[in-house]
């Protein structure tokens, strides 16, 4: 694929509409390797319910029925955080975000544990369940997503996220903040806290603040946004921008680091931000997004490095500090592919090929992903970035030229297709990767 060819409107939309389904395939050798039969098995344990480790098992299983498949995940019903935005926004009920294991059990063969995985041996071979049951596996899989560093900002723990809540998972927090909004007063202002890189979704921020003026103009039209940003530039800075002034005039403002917007300190109990430059700044809700690193089981598993994540190789996803166990989705570090649900989705398919072929004594196969991410900045306003990804000289590689963002000063007809697309791949990626749709 050619940089030419994201350049006229139309031939861009079309891509991008066959992207939201056909990149949900996987991309491993230029073929989809999942028609193996059952000349081989084993057993893998797989941690994580969300869209890593949902997809990981069930492209196992479609790929060699013969292997034992055991999914662990404290959740019977897994609440997405993609488009949980909009339901911040009231557009969209927690319960359209729902999904369960019904399909991973019963049409795939998966069974379906639901606990919390304590501990990992990993010269063992085993992990220690919540319930005390332990599992042993020929390998492994780790889609843990992410934990909170909780140490990170300074009056920021869990107890102060009831009150001024994250919402970075979605479920109760995303529900808290929804009623916290919904009791704010006309004219109060909402304040979002954003950390530095690396964290899940770097542009879910973004979108954020854009469906909460949404609903803010539709409700409580005297309020107003401010974001306080650890970093001096985002995730599709411009377009979210001229979205912003397009549909919103200066409701909401943007405050990077150099100016003043790195926040040092949190009051939950007053909702009140302290930032580095010294300001104080109260707020009527308050949503702080803090620094983030791997979900607990990869630390405990002894997986992770200083930096928080997990290091893989880049072919296989394979950790590189333990034999056998793989990393895929947030908790990996796989830069310069964001941590997205597209990612984890794309990168579980390739582990799920690099899996069945070390079962086999096989080399993995060749594997390269597509990356597309969407964002609302209104109900009838997207815009997106699509990336593909490869490993060139033993680091995975943006290919040049593959990837693209939306076009700025687009019309209001392109904005609204792209919204449209948006809703079409997520309902793409949950059928692909739980079988049910919103």
């Amino acid at each position: 694929m050619t940089k030419d060819c994201l350049r006229p409107d139309l031939d861009r939309r079309r891509w991008l509409k066959r992207l939201g389904a056909a990149s949900l395939l996987p991309l491993v050798g230029g073929v989809t390797p999942f028609a193996i039969g059952n000349r081989h098995a084993g057993q893998v344990v797989v941690v994580g319910g969300g869209f890593g480790g949902t997809t990981a098992a069930k492209y196992l299983k479609r790929a060699n029925p013969a292997i034992e498949v055991i999914l662990v995940t404290p959740e019977e019903v897994f609440h997405t955080g993609p488009f949980s935005n909009l339901h911040l926004g009231g557009l969209r009920s927690m319960d359209a975000l729902a999904h369960g294991y019904d399909e991973l059990q019963d049409r795939y063969g998966v069974r379906v544990i639901h606990a919390t995985v304590e501990s990992a041996d990993t010269n063992a071979h085993r992990v220690r369940l919540s319930t005390g049951r332990e599992l042993e596996y020929d390998r492994l899989i780790l889609s843990p997503g992410i934990d909170m560093r909780w140490d990170a900002l300074e009056g920021y723990t869990e107890e102060a996220a009831e009150k001024a809540p994250h919402a970075w998972r979605a479920g109760p927090q995303t529900e808290l903040l929804r009623t916290q909004l919904l009791a704010m007063e006309d004219g109060g202002t909402f304040v979002m806290v954003v950390p530095s890189a690396p964290f899940r979704c770097p542009s879910a921020p973004y979108e954020r603040a854009s469906l909460v003026a949404s609903y803010l103009t539709r409700y409580k039209p005297k309020s107003k946004i401010l974001i306080l940003d650890a970093k001096d530039g985002f995730s599709k800075q411009a377009l979210f921008m001229e979205g912003w002034e397009r549909l919103y005039g200066d409701r909401i403002e943007w405050v990077g680091r150099s100016a003043g917007g790195r926040v040092t300190r949190i009051d939950a109990e007053r909702r009140e931000v302290e930032t580095e430059l010294g300001s104080v700044q109260r707020a009527e809700v308050l949503n702080v997004i803090p620094p983030q690193k791997a979900g607990g089981i990869a630390e405990r598993a002894g997986v992770t490095d200083a930096s928080g994540w997990v290091p893989v190789k880049p072919e296989t996803f394979e950790s590189q500090r333990a034999e056998d166990v793989f990393v895929i989705g947030d908790a990996a570090a796989a830069d310069p592919m964001p941590k997205s649900a597209f990612c984890a989705n794309a990168q579980a398919k390739v582990v799920a090929a690099a899996v069945v072929a070390s079962l086999a004594s096989r080399p993995a196969p060749e594997a390269y992903w597509t990356s597309a991410c969407y964002s609302l900045v209104g109900p009838e306003y997207g815009i997106s970035e699509v990336g593909v990804y490869r490993v060139r000289d033993g680091a995975i590689a943006e290919v040049e030229g593959a990837g693209g963002l939306s076009p700025q000063g687009a019309s209001e007809a392109t904005r609204a297709l792209e919204a449209e697309y948006a809703t079409g791949w997520y309902n793409a990626i949950c059928q692909d990767t739980w079988g049910t749709r919103a």
